[in-house]
């Protein structure tokens, strides 16, 4: 299958679809419904679905330009973190050879679901954050260019993304995972570009998308670069040196908002422009990092993707 996008969409205006992967299993997550589907070890597809209707749609103000992008991230972590443990739970079903709790566990679960959140973005912050400012600060020449110290710094943090992504990759688990990525891919793509549900349009396609989450990291990752050595260059003249990388990190927070909302900008754009040759150069990096991130996947995976897929649009008809 050749490592190409396909051809432009032949559907006009097809409803923008989005998912991720989960344990043995895919989320797709249409304009009005989220649909999970997971492959059960008897063979069954068991899938759930709930409506949902995004804050931007509800509330006009969220859907302004950057805005929309902060809005977006904290639903799609949301989103994510409540349907991998779904799957997580029916997984840990299954092996116990069934029975659910009720009542407490559904507390706790949803206390799990903030937890988790709040621990991943704090070690996130922590890994890729902190460590590139200590170190940029380490090879720091006496310019004091700002551009220059967080070029050094963007670099290091995106080494360590490709390290991390390298690292976990080699764990069987994860492998898995990545298969149900790229099955996810596929079937959003078979739907975009001619509007077809099924298993057989899903294998023809190509299993690297542009709007993938992988890419919108790689984007904001770029996007830091060049925000943050902005933002120094105007407070540092009034506010004086940092005092350590934690002191740079305080300063920053405050506009990480603001970086996560362009990069989505730039990730939107990047999808609706897929078949530019000129844009094509600004989006290869994402694609070319799927080669990581996702995995070739079988027609059973695929058929749970498209599952997925169907019962989101399924909802969004009936909404």
């Amino acid at each position: 299958m050749p490592d190409r996008l396909p051809n432009a969409p032949t559907r006009t205006n097809p409803l923008k679809v989005g998912g991720q992967a989960v344990i043995e299993g895919v989320m797709m997550r249409s304009p009005h419904t989220v649909a999970t589907a997971v492959r059960k070890p008897d063979g069954r597809i068991l899938v759930d679905s709930f409506p949902y209707i995004t804050l931007t749609k509800r509330y006009k103000i969220l859907g302004f330009p950057v805005i929309r992008g902060t809005v977006n991230l904290g639903e799609a972590l949301y989103l994510g973190v409540k349907t991998l443990n779904w799957s997580a739970a029916e997984a840990v079903e299954a092996e116990k050879g069934g029975g659910k709790d009720t009542g407490r566990a559904v507390v706790w679960d949803k206390l799990l679901s903030v937890l988790t959140i709040v621990l991943s973005i704090a070690a996130a912050i922590g890994v890729f954050m902190l460590i590139p400012y200590w170190s940029a600060g380490i090879m720091r020449d006496a310019s004091g260019s700002q551009f220059l110290f967080h070029a050094v710094a963007g670099f290091i943090r995106i080494a360590l993304f490709l390290l991390y992504l390298y690292l976990i990759s080699l764990w069987s688990e994860i492998r898995r995972v990545f298969e149900y990525h790229g099955a996810e891919h596929k079937s959003i793509f078979a739907y975009e570009s001619s509007g077809e549900t099924n298993v057989e349009a899903a294998m023809e396609n190509v299993r690297f998308h542009p709007r993938c989450g992988t890419s919108f990291l790689l984007i904001t990752a770029v996007v830091i670069i060049f925000i943050f050595a902005i933002i120094d260059s105007v407070l540092i003249p009034i506010i004086g040196e940092y005092h350590s990388p934690f002191h740079r990190l305080l300063v920053h927070l405050p506009f990480i908002p603001l970086v996560a909302g362009l990069s989505y900008e730039v990730l939107k754009l990047s999808g609706e422009k897929a078949d530019s040759k000129l844009w094509g150069y600004f989006i290869k990096p994402g694609l070319w990092l799927q080669h990581i991130t996702t995995r070739e996947p079988d027609e059973s995976q695929i058929e749970v993707a498209v599952a997925a897929l169907k019962s989101s649009l399924d909802g969004d008809a009936q909404s």
